[in-house]
């Protein structure tokens, strides 16, 4: 597993022409709104029990 997400699409404006950025670390920048993000993996969800 790497260290870095890839995003398929900007979270802001859909685009899919995304570059990764210097500073700050592991975020991505849109080419075409011109946003800098980062994402952040929180973790796997537990299963839900069924309540019968």
């Amino acid at each position: 597993m790497s260290e870095r997400a890839t995003p398929f699409y900007c979270p802001y404006c859909g685009d899919e022409d995304l570059r990764p950025q210097e500073e700050p670390h592991g975020a991505w920048g849109c080419t075409g709104c011109q946003r800098v993000f980062s994402l952040k993996f929180v973790g796997l969800r537990r299963p839900v029990e069924v309540i019968r």
